[in-house]
């Protein structure tokens, strides 16, 4: 089985959630992976964008009003697709912002407690 790159940042999640204390080491391994997959994120989205403008497209010529085709578009898979996609590159660059901050808040506690 393949691992998708929408289960990478699920598993990302998964640890910046459960953890109770995360390291600031490991913290900075998640924020390059998270960085590294926010590419893939972004290639996928632009792919799931370009089908779902497509069928948006097919159904627009096709449909008697740009409203019903514009809801018929969207009960597409293409459109399903799109919208994960977008989510996931929501979601990684949250995560990004969110350790980040992380990041820098255990930067300062460092400096304070010195």
């Amino acid at each position: 089985m393949t691992t998708s790159i929408r289960d990478f940042v699920k598993a990302i999640q998964k640890e910046m959630r459960e953890s109770v204390d995360l390291l600031p080491d490991r913290a900075s391994e998640l924020l390059n992976q998270a960085t590294a997959l926010l590419g893939n994120c972004n290639d996928e989205l632009r792919a799931a964008d370009q089908a779902y403008k497509q069928i948006l497209l097919h159904c627009l010529r096709t449909a008697e009003k740009a409203n019903r085709a514009k809801i018929e578009a969207e009960t597409s898979p293409q459109f399903a697709r799109w919208q994960e996609a977008r989510d996931t590159v929501k979601l990684t660059e949250q995560m990004i912002i969110s350790l980040r901050q992380f990041l820098r808040t255990k930067e300062v506690e460092m400096r304070l407690s010195r």
